[in-house]
């Protein structure tokens, strides 16, 4: 569910950019389409909200579940009429939720655990998770790409879920007129934010700090950064940060090297992995993200290169793809990456369409 989820919500995201206004079929607004996905609305001990709730990353409740395309589409359309009282009450559960999943006051009633013959399938410890430390963090079970956390304090969520929830304020305030709700999105923010600046640094022998992906908020810390999104890599895409952050930039330098033990250079490309479909296998929606945080013009275009050139004559953007073979990809149609890719070309087109002139 959380990966067909994913796909929809950036499908949707293609089309912020090309909305003109509030005019457009109101049965196309992505509010709605997601309020009709029924859980986000159940309460009580309905085995499909628990199922859903446990088993979703952070990124599934911040993103697919309305928050940055509630807002996108909002600021794209200035359509107020959608968000109507099932959204609202849909934003105070997933609010309670990351609450919760704080875990300020025990583990909380959503745990997912099942028997499989990969361990990043399931989670440890009853389906809890590893132990964290409850700082301030937000928990996670599982990363954007499916496969459990390591540690349950996933940083790039939750700095996601930082942003987020002062769009979400911003929405309380503006068209709900709900100031205790934007009140409380505000100060969750504000206590995320400071544990993320706290906890979520690994400090370099050089005295330099790079972002954690993952902490246990004992002072275990741990560096990579995976394809799928949000990740490190990805954090000006989502807003988390400048293009220039001096923090962002030293993170992204790492992640873009042999320090990142998910990071492959072949004869095809050099990309970013992950755990998910194993080692030596680079996903196109690294390359994709890779260019929308750059500003550098050729860094881009050779992203654009790796891109074409490793799509194995079929027209279509795939899950992974070996280093040295493109040819050996997984999934012949993955929409998450061709959304993605469908989104980084209407914004080169709008930006700088010299580059596509040349590719």
């Amino acid at each position: 569910m959380q990966g067909d989820i994913a796909n929809a919500k950036a499908a949707y995201q293609d089309y912020l950019t090309l909305w003109k206004d509030a005019d457009a079929d109101p049965e196309l607004a992505p509010p709605q389409i997601y309020n009709l996905l029924g859980f986000l609305t159940m309460t009580g001990e309905d085995p499909l909200m628990l199922w859903a709730r446990s088993r979703l990353t952070q990124e599934g409740l911040v993103e697919p579940l309305s928050l940055r395309l509630a807002h996108g589409y909002r600021r794209a359309t200035g359509d107020t009429a959608s968000f109507d009282k099932e959204w609202a009450q849909a934003m105070r559960l997933v609010l309670a939720t990351f609450r919760e999943q704080q875990r300020k006051h025990g583990a909380g009633p959503y745990h997912f655990q099942r028997q499989s013959e990969v361990p990043t399938d399931t989670q440890a410890l009853g389906g809890y998770g590893n132990p964290a430390r409850p700082v301030g963090l937000i928990y996670s079970m599982f990363r954007p790409s499916d496969d459990a956390c390591q540690y349950s304090l996933f940083i790039p969520a939750n700095q996601f879920a930082v942003v987020s929830l002062r769009q979400l304020a911003e929405m309380a305030t503006e068209i709900l007129r709900e100031v205790e709700l934007a009140t409380e999105c505000r100060v969750l923010a504000s206590e995320v934010e400071s544990a993320v600046v706290k906890y979520g640094r690994v400090k370099e022998a050089t005295g330099g700090e790079v972002w954690a992906y993952e902490v246990d908020g004992y002072g275990n810390q741990l560096f990579m950064d995976d394809a799928n999104i949000p990740g490190l890599l990805s954090l000006p895409y989502f807003g988390c940060c400048s293009l220039g952050d001096a923090v962002y930039q030293q993170t992204r330098r790492h992640v873009l090297s042999d320090t990142n033990p998910y990071f492959f250079r072949g004869s095809a490309a050099e990309g970013i992995g992950g755990p998910h479909v194993g080692l030596d296998m680079i996903w196109p929606m690294s390359l994709i993200t890779r260019a929308l945080t750059s500003n550098d013009d050729a860094e881009i275009a050779q992203c654009l290169f790796w891109i074409k050139r490793t799509q194995a004559e079929t027209g279509f953007i795939h899950e992974a793809f070996q280093k040295d073979n493109s040819a050996k990809f997984t999934r012949s149609w993955f929409a998450w990456g061709n959304s993605l890719l469908g989104e980084f070309i209407v914004k080169l087109s709008q930006e700088r369409p010299v580059l596509l002139k040349g590719s």
